[in-house]
């Protein structure tokens, strides 16, 4: 079970950065974070951190 924590957390920062880079763009309308561009921005960074964590606890699953 190493790595299973890092491995969830990681693909939700993905999905979250995800949702947040498309509202943030205007393609997903209905929210307060629609075309406001703070969201664009923070969204990919988001996403780059959750594929950074998944890295991590792949490679920590890899050693075990």
């Amino acid at each position: 079970m190493r790595g299973w924590l890092s491995l969830t957390l990681g693909l939700l920062a993905v999905v979250i950065g995800a949702v947040w880079t498309v509202q943030g763009l205007g393609y997903v309308s209905g929210s307060v974070m629609t075309d406001e561009k703070i969201w664009a921005v923070l969204g990919p960074l988001v996403a780059l951190a959750g594929l950074v964590v998944l890295w991590l606890g792949l490679r920590s699953r890899r050693r075990s």
